[in-house]
């Protein structure tokens, strides 16, 4: 299921200069506030759509006609329309402040939220990840009221520049903790930070190996895992990698921006509807390994491969293939790999580094576009 970033937006103060009788009534008082459509921009190529929510006073009555409005208002959507800025809804209360908020049942009147009610049932919305953003308290509120993050414009000097960088800045980090009767791991990871992986899960050499993970990975890398080991090495394998890959998806978010292939150009390995993958190949002495991805939220793992012996360092080598599945069941990754070679620890080893190249490539921002002709990953 395809996710939503809501941007709720004020409207006078907010969009538009509030003149001082808080009434923009004609088209003389229409005024855009600075840098409001280049940072409505930046959000929309970061994903987020536009709801409209604005308290009119009284609009529609004798005080503040409906027409008086419409003409002003008319001319604000057509001048951001025509720089790509659209509205999916726009939510209108025109109570007084003095009359009582419930109309109709619903507190419609910001702070309260009852024009946006039908977001709150919508579990498309991502509302961690969502804002409002608006010129008085009230529309602070109304965030809170609603769960989603707030800014006050102009408060402590916060202009629509820095609410533009604090919402398309957020980092890819995530953390996962996976607790069942027979393992707790603990994993953290950030896709924009290199820095030494910090693996433990009682496995010497396949700490080694996610190690790899994170270093030729390009990213930040900490696992902890407590398994039975007693039993043997299955369960913790399988879990550290379910929740490496429950991190990877989550630090990627809607994967707007990246690459989303493993690529290497000197070697297409086939082409997709939305473009060529291709495969990273990595020697180690004899063993050679090549691991072509692609980060399209559908698990699908092809492996390739015959180890000589049964065991290296601890881990039974059956566990390789079955870690890179269960990453791609958490990650939901397609990956085809496939390793030949003599020596089973460079064979294992060449795998794991050939993956975590192909996931550097393909976690690589490129761009603001979803790499995807249907509109999800």
């Amino acid at each position: 299921m395809s996710t939503r970033k809501i941007l709720f937006v004020d409207r006078d103060g907010t969009l538009i200069e509030e003149p001082a009788d808080e009434q923009v009534d004609g088209y003389e008082k229409l005024r855009l506030i600075a840098g409001a459509i280049p940072a409505l921009l930046r959000l929309r190529d970061a994903g987020f759509e536009f709801v409209l929510v604005s308290n009119q006073d009284g609009l529609g009555t004798e005080r503040f006609p409906q027409a008086a409005y419409d003409g002003p208002h008319r001319l604000l959507t057509q001048i951001l329309a025509s720089c790509g800025i659209a509205f999916a809804e726009q939510l209108i209360d025109t109570s007084f402040p003095h009359e009582t908020s419930l109309r109709d049942g619903l507190p419609t009147r910001k702070p309260g939220i009852g024009m946006a009610l039908h977001y709150l049932r919508d579990r498309r919305v991502d509302l961690a990840a969502s804002a409002m953003v608006g010129d008085r308290e009230s529309d602070v509120a109304f965030a809170h009221n609603l769960g989603v993050r707030g800014f006050r414009l102009g408060a402590d000097g916060i202009d629509w520049t820095a609410i533009a960088d604090a919402l398309c800045s957020r980092g890819r980090c995530a953390q996962i903790e996976r607790i069942t009767r027979e393992t707790a791991v603990r994993v953290s990871i950030d896709l924009d930070r290199a820095d030494a992986p910090a693996v433990a899960t009682g496995i010497g050499f396949f700490d080694h190996m996610l190690e790899q993970l994170g270093k030729h990975g390009g990213f930040a890398l900490a696992v902890r895992c407590s398994g039975d080991l007693h039993v043997d090495e299955h369960h913790s394998v399988e879990d550290c990698a379910l929740a490496i890959g429950q991190a990877l998806r989550a630090a990627l978010g809607d994967k707007r921006g990246i690459a989303r292939y493993g690529s290497a150009p000197e070697r297409a390995v086939g082409v997709t509807v939305d473009g060529p993958c291709a495969a990273v190949v990595l020697p180690m002495d004899e063993a050679l390994a090549e691991a072509a991805l692609d980060l399209s939220g559908r698990a699908f793992f092809v492996f390739d491969g015959a180890f000589p012996r049964a065991e290296v360092g601890g881990l039974a080598t059956e566990l390789v293939p079955h870690f890179f599945r269960s990453l791609c069941d958490g990650a939901g990754i397609n990956l085809h790999l496939q390793v030949r070679g003599e020596n089973t620890h460079h064979m294992v080893e060449a795998c794991f580094k050939s993956v975590a190249r192909a996931l550097r490539a393909a976690l690589r921002r490129d761009g603001v576009e979803l790499a995807s002709t249907k509109g999800s990953l």
